[in-house]
Order: structure tokens, then C-alpha cells, then sequence
């Protein structure tokens, strides 16, 4: 019985090596990995609030809404993606790296305190290998050959019998390397590519379903800089579905504010517990077009003076908040509420959980108890 990379290297007249496979995520290479890059700070405050300029204690709105209120945020929404150095394969004169990848993006919902569930899950199997798979990729059918190998690749007796296939092939560039660029970082972006396209997959479906309003928010782990970019009139339709979602990043660059904001990160590093900063208005190189409301919250003390902090992200919608600044009101509220999700913690199990909100952090663990070990999805291949 073939295996996958046989099949492949078979149906694209390649020649496959029987390469050593391993998966990226458990190389340990020491590294600071960061979900936002050096961005563009508007010259523009983020918030209405003009006066403020000193870091605000949210503790007593807080409390307030632990004793007395609703809970802002209804929905989680956490994606991630393990990839897979699978084979090396040849076409030509040139070998090039096949990677393979599980995607998982869950949304979980709080319907009451007693009442945490899953409501949407995605986790599709994913292979990327070089556009000169097809040989006939200069005449522009690349869509259709790389369709129908995947439809031939499910229909492989490996996958049959064992009830799995595979959701897409994701061709990447095989032009030549420039310097520090690898054929490996070329199919995880496509991966990585492919589970932000989820995410927003999912965002779109809760709103399309009216899940999302002025009283039932969503929490996306991670940054949102990442949202697709696109035409004007398809970028703004996906602004507006985000207009009840906030992102919250756990590993933030606290320099990514540019220069224009000299002190920011010893500002951060000395917020004080149950504080946050101003907000700052903010963009990226990638959809220039869309602007940011941006600002840090600290939710636990700590030894280290960034662990404890979150970067709270929210995209404005409207003009009128590209112009004044997201309601400071607004951001107060979302603040206390972010500060009411951190307990309990996932102590000694996971190394960010000073940074931990808790139903984040169970809807990361469904996802991860969805995912084939690494050792079954290394051994289809």
C-alpha cells in the first residue's frame, strides 16, 4: 500500500527521498516569537479620552461587574496549526521540502457560568509542495491540477481505511531563494495562511448566525493585525464583522509601536496590576487601510515585568472612530471584563500562564485534543 509521498511523488513526476520527518513545533530553537511586528503609530490618540495620559485602574468596574453584572465576552476563538517536515522531493535539478500540517480553530461559548461548550471546529489536514508539481504551471491551471490531486490523494487506500483525508494541496512559490529565505518558512506561511483564513471563516459564520452584538463580545487569541487583506469594499465587510471582537496577545513586541512612543515599554513594564494604558492609535504595513485601537493591560503581578501583561487590539470600524479614537468607555469595559477572565490559572502546566485567560485556555486545549499525535499523522506519509 502506497504511502502519501509515494502517491505524490508518483502523480507529479517527482522523486521523493524518503526524508527524515519531524515536527517543527517540537524543534526547541530558542527564539523571542513575537504575534505582532514594528508597526505605524497614527499621530492620533486611540480613545476619546484626550486627558488621559497616565495609566487608569479598571479594579472597581471590575468588581462592580464580578458582583452585579453580565459578562462582556460570550465566544473564544483560538486557532493554531502543528507543520511537519515530511519529505524532500525533485523536480528538475532542485529538491524541495514538502510540509504537511493539521489546522485546528475551535470557538467555544459561555452560555453561563456553569455552561462552557464548543460551538465550532475546524481542523483540516493540510500539504504544501512547490508549484513546479504541476509541470504545467505556466499555462494557468494550477487551481484545477492541484484540485483534482488532492480528490485523487483521498481516494489513496491509506487514508480510506483509516478514515481521514486531506482538506487541500497549498502550492508555494518555487522561484529562487533570496538570502535568509527557506523553502520550509514558503509552505508553513501557506499553512499559517491557511488557519487565519479559518479564523475569519469563523468569525464570519458567528455573525452571519447573530451571535455577536453590543452585549456578546469574542475574544480572538492573538493578534488581529493578520485579518485578510483585500479590496476596499471586501475589507470593509470584514472590518464590520469585527466589530464586536477584540484581540488579545499574550507574546507582543514591546517595541512595536514604533519610535513615535519613546517610553512604551517601560511604561508597560511598570503598569501597575488591574491598570491599563492610554490607547494608541495604530497600523500595519500589511492592510494599511485598517486602523487599530491598541493598549496593555496588566492582569497579575510578577517577578518578570512583562509576564501579567496583555496587548488588547481592536479594530475601528467606523469613521468616526478612525477619527476620535475608540469610546474610552468602551475600552474600560472591555478592560474590567478581560481582568474578570483570568482566573483560575493553569499554574506549572504552560510557561505563559501569567498571561493565561482561562477560557482561552480551554478552548486551546480542545483544539490541541482534536489534533492525530504526531507520531500517526507523521506515519501516513
Amino acid at each position: 500500500m502506497d504511502k502519501i509521498l509515494d502517491f505524490i511523488a508518483k502523480e507529479t513526476d517527482g522523486k521523493n527521498y524518503k526524508s527524515y520527518k519531524y515536527c517543527f513545533e517540537s524543534v526547541d530553537i530558542p527564539k523571542l516569537d513575537y504575534e505582532d511586528k514594528r508597526g505605524i503609530q497614527v499621530k492620533k490618540k486611540g480613545e476619546t479620552d484626550k486627558s488621559l495620559t497616565t495609566t487608569k485602574s479598571l479594579k472597581n468596574l471590575a468588581d462592580k461587574i464580578g458582583k452585579n453584572g453580565s459578562p462582556l465576552f460570550k465566544y473564544f476563538l483560538d486557532g493554531s496549526r502543528r507543520t511537519y517536515k515530511v519529505d524532500d522531493i525533485a523536480y528538475g535539478k532542485r529538491l524541495y521540502p514538502i510540509i504537511a500540517g493539521q489546522i485546528g480553530v475551535a470557538v467555544c461559548e459561555r452560555q453561563d457560568k456553569h455552561t462552557f461548550k464548543p460551538v465550532n471546529l475546524k481542523n483540516p489536514l493540510v500539504i504544501s509542495i512547490p508549484e513546479n508539481a504541476n509541470a504545467q504551471t505556466t499555462i494557468g491551471n494550477n487551481d484545477q491540477f492541484f484540485t483534482n490531486l488532492i480528490r485523487k490523494l483521498n481516494g489513496q487506500e491509506i487514508l480510506k481505511t483509516q478514515k481521514l483525508n486531506f482538506s487541500k494541496i497549498l502550492p508555494y512559490k518555487n522561484t529562487a531563494l533570496k538570502e535568509n529565505d527557506k523553502y520550509e518558512d514558503r509552505g508553513i506561511a501557506k499553512i499559517q495562511d491557511e488557519m487565519i483564513a479559518l479564523e475569519q471563516k469563523v468569525v464570519f459564520e458567528l455573525v452571519k448566525a447573530k451571535k455577536l452584538n453590543a452585549d456578546s463580545f469574542l475574544i480572538k487569541d492573538g493578534s488581529l493585525e493578520y485579518m485578510k487583506s483585500g479590496e476596499a469594499r471586501e475589507l470593509s465587510q470584514i472590518k464590520s464583522n469585527y466589530d464586536c471582537v477584540i484581540g488579545v496577545s499574550k507574546a507582543f513586541n514591546p517595541e512595536a509601536l514604533s519610535n513615535d512612543v519613546r517610553d512604551i515599554s517601560r511604561s508597560i513594564a511598570e503598569l501597575k496590576i488591574n491598570h491599563r494604558t492610554p490607547a494608541f492609535m495604530y497600523q500595519t504595513e500589511r492592510i494599511p487601510d485598517v486602523k487599530f485601537a491598541v493598549w496593555y493591560l496588566r492582569i497579575r503581578e510578577t517577578l518578570s515585568p512583562f509576564d501579567g501583561v496583555l496587548k488588547i487590539e481592536k479594530i475601528l470600524v467606523r469613521d468616526i472612530q478612525e477619527e476620535e479614537g475608540l469610546d474610552s468607555d468602551e475600552i474600560d469595559l472591555i478592560s474590567a471584563n478581560i481582568i474578570n477572565e483570568r482566573n483560575p490559572v493553569c499554574y506549572g502546566k504552560d510557561d505563559r500562564w501569567a498571561k493565561h485567560l482561562y477560557p482561552i485556555h480551554l478552548t486551546e486545549s480542545y483544539i490541541k485534543s482534536k489534533y492525530l499525535s504526531d507520531i500517526h499523522f507523521i506515519n501516513l506519509f
